[in-house]
């Protein structure tokens, strides 16, 4: 089938005797192996990203302050989150499910060789492609896997299992082989594997795309031609705009790279703002869907707060790992950021554990609402769990036994899997009809909001003692988690629609 003839096909779900990868249709091992190796790519570099940013410049680094690398390191992944609200609206509008998925990989591929050529400039131009590209591809590949399934298609949450799960083995490997290479050969040889990993992934997804649903050339609620033409030149307008601007105030000293990262927090703080304040006045907005807002803002703000810690499993942590913590389990020796392939591999083995728990507790199981507390809960306790280690010591001459670090991981883990399943379900049930389509971009946005803080936050890393960083930061998860708890009986009673 040529690419053409896959693009003006409509836009049909698969038939329901479609059963050929493991019960499920077909297409869904075509996008589990393309989320396979975008996350392989992308959490395989983030692993080594701020180990690479904090080593010396005679050892192939950039030789930044430690907290200056994590907060660098935090700004990327603020930005990655800013922009896949526009990439959800790109694929709506304008480009079209798969080819917002395709051109979104192939700029991370591209962003991902520009970073394995060893110099600073190409790692600034090979984060702002992968940045551009994950906004494209990530928000619209499980909207990809829910066309594969008809309304009353009761395979549908089996299908997502098993495409999280794909999610997870990738993140589980990337640092394995990034890690490795990164430690034996030069981080630019960990950042070409990356770029590899993601090439194969767009391979198999254009050799599979005739299994897709909606891989039609037009997006599904695209812009009148006059409307997208428009749209189109105001987009590219604005980016050259952007540029030149960003440019000539760079040249000018004044876009410093502490000011650039102090700008993307500002606007991680901004846009939920202002996306809620919009919501909460729209006259689309019914009062009884105004009442679910607001318990949702509370659910919002925990989302945050536990992402806050969770992304800080690639920043402050992996640090942590590199300079106090011993790199040897039972005798065999590890790159340090292979410690980011636990937080994987304990996501794959304890989501199906999880998920059975739940459905042997039937209605006996927690509310949404105290699932996220809990979630939030854990990875307080994982920064808590880092004081005890810590304790008692000073500078870089103490190593940690590995099981420290390994406990910590196993907790955010857990906590992942809570906070974010249940997460993502109350946002789509608690999302005004009038938003609907635009839940994710809430969802991404708490995100972004986690990065943005975490950006300033851990600047602190290594000003303070270790112990007083981990024991503050978790403390304030916990309190938070609590706090959530403490606020169960109001959030039951204006959640209706979630249990």
């Amino acid at each position: 089938m040529s690419h053409a003839a896959a693009d003006t096909e409509p836009a049909q779900p698969p038939p329901a005797d479609d059963h050929a990868f493991f019960g499920q249709p077909r297409g869904l091992m075509t996008l589990s192996g393309l989320e396979v190796w975008e996350r392989f790519s992308f959490l395989g570099m983030q692993a080594i990203l701020v180990l690479y940013f904090a080593d010396t410049v005679a050892h192939g680094g950039m030789g930044m302050e430690a907290g200056t690398a994590a907060s660098v390191s935090a700004a990327y992944g603020t930005l990655v989150y800013l922009v896949s609200v526009a990439g959800g609206w790109l694929a709506d509008r304008i480009l079209g499910s798969y080819r917002a998925v395709l051109y979104g990989g192939i700029l991370i591929a591209c962003g991902h060789y520009a970073m394995a050529v060893p110099t600073d400039a190409m790692t600034w131009v090979g984060l702002g492609l992968i940045s551009a590209g994950t906004g494209l591809l990530k928000p619209n590949v499980a909207t990809m896997v829910g066309k594969l399934y008809r309304t009353d298609d009761e395979r549908r949450d089996a299908g997502f299992a098993l495409y999280y799960m794909g999610i997870n083995i990738g993140a589980f490997l990337g640092p394995l082989i990034t890690g490795w290479l990164g430690d034996h050969a030069s981080w630019h040889w960990g950042f070409s594997a990356a770029a590899f990993g993601m090439t194969l992934g767009l391979i198999q997804y254009v050799a599979g795309r005739r299994h897709l649903a909606g891989r039609k050339h037009a997006a599904e609620y695209a812009l009148a031609p006059g409307p997208m033409r428009r749209a189109v030149l105001l987009i590219v307008v604005g980016a050259v705009v952007v540029a030149a601007v960003a440019t000539a105030l760079a040249l000018a000293g004044w876009l410093t790279m502490d000011r650039f990262v102090d700008v993307l927090t500002l606007i991680s703080v901004i846009a939920p703002v202002v996306y809620f304040v919009v919501m909460f006045r729209s006259p689309r907005v019914t009062a009884e869907e105004r009442g679910r807002l607001r318990p949702y803002v509370v659910l919002f703000l925990a989302s945050v707060v536990f992402n806050f810690i969770l992304f800080q499993a690639y920043s402050t942590m992996m640090l942590l790992a590199s300079t106090n913590a011993r790199t040897e389990i039972f005798g065999f020796h590890f790159p340090a950021s292979w410690y980011a392939s636990a937080l994987g591999a304990f996501e794959v083995l304890l989501a199906p554990v999880v998920a059975a728990v739940w459905a042997k507790m039937g209605p006996r199981q927690p509310h949404a609402s105290n699932k996220i507390a809990i979630g939030v809960i854990l990875g307080g306790l994982s920064f808590l769990l880092m004081v005890l280690p810590t304790s008692g010591h000073t500078g870089d001459t103490y190593k940690m036994a590995a099981w420290w670090i390994v406990g910590s991981y196993l907790l955010l883990g857990l906590g992942d899997i809570l906070l974010e399943t249940s997460g993502m379900s109350a946002t789509t049930k608690l999302a005004p009809q009038a938003f609907a389509s635009q839940t994710m971009a809430l969802w991404f946005l708490s995100l972004a909001l986690a990065n943005g803080i975490q950006a300033q936050i851990v600047k602190l890393y290594g000003e303070v003692s270790n112990p007083a960083y981990f024991g503050v930061n978790g403390a304030v998860a916990v309190a938070a988690g609590v706090a959530v708890i403490a606020a169960a009986p109001w959030l039951r009673r204006t959640m209706h629609p979630v249990h």
